[in-house]
């Protein structure tokens, strides 16, 4: 494959980030005895404003274990953007594990307000007994399969408020948190304050082969550590894995703003070629997703030119530009686009 914009967990650790994973000190992480897997965890503690964190093997992790702390089994509710992680690709986690009710809040691109929670929460007083119990709402920043939309300050803001007012837990989904920071210059730490738990992964922008990390209060972490070591994510020598995660925060974050750059191009690029339907506007990170006739045709006829993108939808399609993506990797998607789109009908 010329190209690979299907996502960015298809990044490749650079020879650098494996010279230095295969030079960590290691030691037993389930004894607490790993002194890089311990440096990452307290590294990440302090970027989220939190007072601890535990390393995970991936994002998905994250959030299974933060709804499981947060929910009670039994009917707690838990609120939602549509379309987001825990829904679409954890699997039915939430209500295997932790037997949580979704309910799903629509709003602007992947986001949603407080009066919506509001509304929802509303509807399922506390002192229903027919009804579930409000217990957690959960915030995907960015959202994802909105096209990388940067939840605005506000917004954010305004769950939380209403979290606060109606004795809800708050959670961030920080899959690619720092996309957001780097993007809105607001520190990942301010993101983060209001919510009881957080976490990022390094296995998506920043370029790690593997790994998350989940911050929040220190009680919130030592019950968390009971579900990693119920599920099996508890490691031995992880420090070979988190010294690439500590790489990719010294050497990996600042860059994001190139993949911003270059995918803004390819959005710019795109929305002049026939048989496409984009606005570039709306792209402020590292995802650019655009409408077709037929996505799987489209994106089977762009990797059969050596270019791979991901069909969501039958009609929508999404590229994620990341660290292995260069300059010349756009100039020859947005060659191979014009030519599949020509031959593709319109949008209807």
């Amino acid at each position: 494959m010329r190209v690979n914009l299907y996502s960015d967990t298809q990044t490749r650790p650079s020879q650098a980030m494996r010279d230095a994973m295969a030079g960590a000190e290691v030691g037993d992480e389930q004894s607490g005895e790993d002194p890089t897997t311990s440096e990452l965890e307290r590294r990440v503690a302090d970027l989220l404003g939190k007072e601890a964190a535990v390393f995970l093997p991936s994002g998905t992790m994250c959030n299974e274990i933060a709804i499981r702390v947060h929910v009670r089994p039994g009917g707690d509710e838990m609120f939602v953007g549509r379309r987001t992680h825990p829904i679409e690709d954890e699997a039915g986690g939430p209500a295997a594990l932790s037997g949580a009710v979704l309910t799903v809040l629509d709003g602007e691109r992947g986001t949603f307000t407080g009066e919506t929670l509001d509304t929802a929460v509303r509807a399922h007083p506390a002192d229903n007994r027919y009804a579930p119990r409000p217990r957690l709402v959960c915030v995907e920043q960015t959202a994802n399969l909105a096209g990388g939309t940067i939840w605005p300050e506000e917004r954010v803001r305004g769950v939380l408020e209403i979290a606060r007012e109606h004795g809800l837990r708050a959670h961030l989904d920080g899959a690619r948190l720092l996309n957001a920071a780097v993007a809105s210059g607001v520190a990942a730490s301010d993101w983060a304050a209001g919510f009881d738990s957080a976490w990022i992964d390094f296995s998506k922008g920043l370029g790690a082969p593997i790994g998350a990390c989940l911050a929040g209060s220190e009680a919130f972490i030592a019950e968390a550590w009971r579900w990693k070591q119920m599920l099996g994510g508890a490691m031995r020598q992880s420090g070979i894995v988190a010294a690439g995660a500590l790489y990719a925060l010294d050497h990996n974050v600042e860059r994001l703003t190139e993949d911003h750059a270059r995918a803004r191009r390819l959005a710019d690029g795109l929305a002049g070629v026939p048989g496409i339907e984009l606005d570039p506007e709306l792209v402020e990170t590292n995802i650019v997703v655009f409408v077709v006739a037929d996505a799987t045709e489209f994106c089977r006829r762009m990797e059969a030119d050596g270019v791979r993108m991901g069909a969501l939808d039958e009609r929508t399609v999404r590229a994620v530009t990341h660290l292995d993506i260069d300059d010349a990797g756009i100039d020859l998607a947005l060659e191979v686009a014009r030519a599949v789109g020509a031959s593709m009908p319109a949008v209807s």
